[in-house]
């Protein structure tokens, strides 16, 4: 029977990351991965694809929601058939899992799953602003055992101190662990343990947030410096952009938080190629989000070649 640990938070939280220093908790064991992408075009699991892991990547919406429930079954019985023992899902960082204790109180459907509680991701620095706008990130924290605050390194006093009281503000039973970079340790297996003592949820399976979401397909004759300060125009107001670009200078991975942007070199070998070329852009209701990204298009139309709103 395959332990699963469920992982949720919001975009840029830190979830693949944290990932990266948990599986270190469980040397030793065969470990399967599922990551869940919500933009059809899926980024995370190229990052986790070199661990030697078994691998799933479930993208297009919630693995919670019922349009890809059918496919996050199809994972969870590849795990008894490969005789997992530990099955780690990084759930849609817009997904709404609140039904998960119900799925797997139904043992008979999912006779070969030990569930052992939920992991929240939260950005130190951004989740008060986050929290008031984004009702998936109430979902998430009310769905989940233990609450990892991340990125305390780059969050002010006042930021962690809000982020602080929002949590026990909402969930003062739960254990809060405090860390950067998502490292943590065996703490939090004994804390996740603990949990499972408490009440089945009886929350509904529902849908995702809905949000906005455009995808910018981007030419290879542009350079690393013109993707950043074309990402750098809207990044404001999005929640997350990422992709895999063509340069001229060879892959590079984008990934944006915020209106913090990122454009790293990556190796084309761990990426499948009809991922190449596209910047996944999530932003919320209200977020003037298709404006900026059409004034930014407009500075570098030579190198766009298609937006498409999903």
């Amino acid at each position: 029977m395959g332990k699963l640990y469920l992982i949720t938070g919001f975009l840029g939280a830190g979830k693949t990351t944290f990932l990266k220093n948990f599986i270190r908790l469980f040397a030793g064991q065969k470990i399967q991965f599922i990551v869940n992408e919500f933009g059809q075009e899926g980024v995370d699991g190229a990052l986790l694809a070199g661990f030697g892991a078994y691998l799933n990547e479930i993208s297009g919406g919630s693995v919670f929601c019922s349009c890809r429930l059918d496919q996050f079954e199809k994972a969870l019985r590849q795990s008894a058939d490969i005789n997992a023992d530990v099955i780690l899902v990084e759930a849609s960082g817009l997904s709404d899992p609140t039904g998960v204790r119900k799925l797997f109180s139904q043992t008979e459907r999912f006779p070969n799953i030990d569930y052992q509680g939920a992991v929240c991701l939260v950005d130190a620095a951004r989740f008060p602003k986050i929290y008031a706008t984004a009702r998936a990130c109430v979902k998430q924290l009310a769905a989940s055992d233990v609450a990892v605050v991340n990125k305390t390194d780059v969050a002010s006093g006042e930021q962690l101190a809000k982020t602080l009281e929002l949590i026990r503000g909402q969930r003062p039973d739960m254990p809060v662990l405090q860390t950067a970079f998502g490292a943590v340790d065996a703490s939090i297996l004994e804390a996740l343990e603990r949990a499972k003592s408490l009440p089945e949820d009886n929350m509904p399976l529902t849908a995702d947030l809905t949000l906005q979401r455009l995808m910018i397909q981007i030419a290879p004759t542009i350079t690393p410096y013109e993707l950043q300060k074309f990402i750098e125009m809207f990044a404001e107001n999005t929640f997350r952009v990422k992709g895999f670009i063509d340069t001229t200078e060879g892959l590079r991975m984008a990934d944006c938080v915020g209106n913090v942007v990122s454009v790293k070199h990556w190796d084309r070998q761990t990426v499948p190629p009809e991922r190449i070329g596209w910047l996944n852009v999530l932003s919320g209701a209200g977020m003037p989000v298709r404006k900026a990204v059409r004034e930014a298009c407009s500075w570098y139309q030579n190198h766009i070649m298609e937006i498409r709103r999903e």
